[in-house]
């Protein structure tokens, strides 16, 4: 068996079988120039170099078929993927009781299948809380893992193709949890949350959480008029108020380590305002603030290094320690472009913010409304559109033996954007143009942008 790994973790194991399966099906949806080539069937049994060649073959196919939009986002093949993911985990189909967060702490028990994917859990919180249909939309499932002063600390954005259940359940640790926050980055999308008591409420809650957190700053009299604000219970006053203040909407990181400006610096990363702010504290201990804009990275990459099993052979998988980077090209000014480089065990969570700040740029530059595009209902079912996919981290095959692969890529695209332009990268470093997210927004900055 092989197994997969989506997002940094453990999503499945399968046979090379199952792969030929869904090849199979997804040629016979789709036609045999759409899909990519499979590694062919061999008589004899494989040598370890064979085993070795077909697992990075299988790896090249997988990432090519998420890569493209059509089969990445059929229905083909994320079912495959949740179905197997149940399989591996060993958990039957039954009837259970899940239990998501809400900022202020507050649990929502919902009865689900083990078997409900990402959508069906959100649309279970959602009727629980008497959310309309038309604010589902506006609003994610997240997995975090909560940390020893009380809050929490951001794992992934819950995805189309596991089932939040089998991913929670399946770390067997109580610190993880599946939390709802919104998932839009446009402040003035918060107006059409507000319209309904319930969006209000949950807004209301988020905002007041990310100040006691400390990721929205406040002074002291900012902080008196939210204090009377919340006595009189003026939610939508203290939302407006807190619109103003810096780090409103933004999603604060862990502590982690950068090469900008120097190598070696411990910066704090937040996302928010399409934008990621650095809180760089230097070698002679000196913090500097500095803002790399979405529209000025011409493209990122996400990559793991992933150690050489020499442990014990008892000792467990979760153990070991993958180095997470996530590197983006950067326009320093009219003619530069330089790489910086993120390392956190956050790397792909941080990718994900930024694909969906695209995506949001994307919709808005176009005319779009987020309101349209973010469900539609297809055969009885609620699916995000087509314009508004969850962001796809392409899966990663080890070979049997782990030792094999000492460093994974692990993504080579994200949702529809183009990855025209960025094949002859300035970067020193030899990672092909498909290890690439490519930035459609960089497409079209001006000098007004520089």
């Amino acid at each position: 068996a092989y197994n997969i790994h989506v997002n940094g973790v453990l999503h499945c194991r399968v046979r090379y079988s199952q792969l030929l399966g869904l090849h199979e099906q997804l040629r016979k949806e789709y036609g045999a120039n759409v899909v990519p080539a499979f590694p062919p069937k061999k008589i004899f049994t494989l040598t370890p170099a064979e085993v070795e060649q077909r697992r990075e073959q299988l790896e090249k196919y997988m990432q090519a078929v998420r890569q493209d939009p059509t089969l990445g986002g059929s229905e083909t093949f994320n079912s495959f993927l949740r179905k197997a993911q149940q399989e591996t985990q060993q958990i039957p189909t039954e009837e259970v009781v899940l239990e998501v967060l809400l900022s202020n702490g507050q649990k929502i028990k919902v009865t689900i299948l083990t078997s409900d994917q990402t959508e069906d859990v959100l649309e279970a919180v959602a009727s629980k809380l008497d959310l309309p249909d038309d604010l589902v939309g506006y609003f994610s499932l997240f997995l975090v893992r909560q940390t020893k002063d009380g809050g929490f600390s951001f794992v992934r954005k819950l995805q189309e193709f596991e089932l939040p259940y089998v991913s929670v359940t399946s770390l067997h640790n109580p610190e993880f949890q599946i939390i709802l926050r919104k998932s839009y980055w446009d402040s003035a999308y918060d107006d059409d949350v507000m319209e309904h008591r319930v969006g209000l409420n949950l807004l209301y809650a988020q905002t007041v959480s990310d100040i006691e957190h400390g990721w929205i700053l406040v002074n002291k009299e900012q902080h008196r008029q939210l204090k009377s604000l919340q006595e009189k219970v003026s939610k939508k006053e203290f939302i407006r108020l807190a619109q103003t203040l810096k780090y409103y909407g933004y999603l604060k990181f862990d502590p982690c380590v950068t090469d900008f400006p120097e190598k070696g610096c411990h910066v704090v990363v937040s996302a928010g305002n399409n934008e990621l702010n650095f809180q760089v504290r230097l070698p002679n201990e000196q913090i500097k603030e500095g803002s790399f804009k979405v529209t000025r990275m011409r493209c990122w990459r996400v990559t793991s290094s992933v150690p050489m099993n020499n442990g014990p052979s008892g000792s467990s998988p979760g153990k070991s320690e993958v180095k997470l980077e996530l590197a983006f090209e950067y326009l320093m000014s009219k003619d530069r472009l330089q790489w910086v480089t993120i390392t956190s065990p956050q790397a792909i969570m941080l990718s994900i913010c930024l694909q969906s700040m695209v995506d949001e740029l994307m919709v808005k530059k176009s005319g779009g409304s987020i309101r349209k595009m973010f469900r539609r209902r297809v055969n009885g079912a609620l699916r995000r559109s087509d314009s508004q996919q969850a962001v796809k981290s392409p899966p990663l095959l080890d070979s049997p033996d782990a030792s094999w692969e000492p460093m994974a890529k692990l993504s080579s695209k994200l949702t529809s954007v183009s990855l025209r332009g960025i094949s002859h990268s300035s970067s020193a470093n030899d990672v092909g143009a498909n290890d690439f997210h490519g930035n459609y927004a960089f497409e079209g900055i001006g000098d007004e942008d520089l």
